[in-house]
């Protein structure tokens, strides 16, 4: 009698058939909970970004538009009056002058000197992480208690600076070195330079220091020089530190206030009057926070332009 083999076809589909058929999935898509996720982490940030700039600035653009005095409240709109003021203002223009003047000279001399600190302290040798410590202390320091400290240095008669220099025999008076327009300026340039160079160091040595040593062994086997290597490889390629320092340097300087209201409180004769000294004279001196929200209005457009303008010169530059 001969015995039949099973059939494995018919054997493999009773056993499919015996298996339990999936769950249907209950939960929402993987996407979606990854979306819920990330939006749980950025819940924070979003949150304080709308209660400490968004909020702030629909309310600096509303005091804009209306009579806002300081201690009386909203009293109605008056727009475009606020603006007028501001621009029609005899300190309005002097202000915008010499915050341009002193953007200008801070930041020719204080890229000028942290990029000479960078390339000094570059290479490691004995001694270089004392000198980038030395270089960068004086960061570690509020402005304010560093326009405090050189403003008791700048003293005339209780100032150290003056009795040295007494003491040298360079000079035969107390020097005034906040008296005139031009040393008051030069005084407050010697301050931010000696506070923000070894901040400015810093940026520019990481950038130095992720230029490739093979590029700079090339460029010496071409016979190329020290200055020749200086322009067509450190410059270049330090290109990004560069304008990332440009940016912070004259962004900073537009805003400047704490070291000319310590050291100049805008004087002599409201030669160093500053544009963010010009809002708080508006709204603490004069009481008009109207007018000095017209003109936070009026800074903050000019910066977004000027880093607008910023960064589009340097895409054109990079893709040239």
């Amino acid at each position: 009698m001969q015995v039949k083999a099973p059939d494995r076809a018919a054997t493999a589909h009773r056993s499919e058939a015996a298996r339990p058929a999936p769950r249907p999935r209950t939960g929402p898509p993987r996407w979606r909970s990854r979306t819920v996720q990330g939006l749980g982490y950025a819940a924070p940030t979003a949150l304080f970004v709308a209660v400490f700039f968004v909020l702030p600035l629909f309310l600096v653009g509303q005091m804009s538009l209306s009579d806002w005095p300081l201690l009386a409240g909203d009293r109605g709109g008056n727009a475009p009056e606020n603006y007028t003021d501001v621009t029609g203002g005899p300190l309005f223009w002097p202000a915008v002058r010499f915050t341009l003047l002193y953007t200008a000279v801070v930041t020719v001399v204080l890229l000028g000197l942290a990029l000479l600190l960078a390339l000094l302290v570059q290479e490691a040798r004995p001694g270089t992480g004392f000198f980038r410590t030395v270089y960068f202390l004086p960061g570690a320091l509020g402005l304010a208690s560093a326009s405090l400290l050189f403003w008791g240095m700048y003293s005339p008669t209780t100032g150290p600076l003056s009795r040295l220099l007494e003491g040298l025999g360079l000079v035969d008076d107390p020097v005034s070195f906040l008296g005139t327009p031009a040393s008051a300026l030069l005084s407050t340039v010697f301050l931010v330079v000696w506070k923000f160079a070894g901040f400015y160091m810093l940026i520019l040595l990481v950038g130095l220091q992720r230029i490739p040593h093979e590029v700079y062994e090339a460029a010496r086997i071409d016979g190329a020089g020290r200055g020749q290597i200086f322009r067509a490889v450190t410059l270049p390629l330090l290109r990004p530190s560069l304008a990332l320092s440009l940016l912070l340097c004259v962004t900073g300087s537009l805003l400047a206030f704490d070291q000319f209201f310590v050291l100049t409180k805008g004087g002599p004769d409201n030669s160093t009057v500053t544009v963010v000294q010009l809002i708080y004279r508006e709204a603490f001196q004069r009481l008009n926070l109207g007018t000095a929200a017209a003109l936070s209005i009026v800074v903050l457009a000019a910066l977004l332009l000027l880093n607008a303008a910023q960064f589009r010169g340097l895409r054109r530059t990079d893709e040239s």
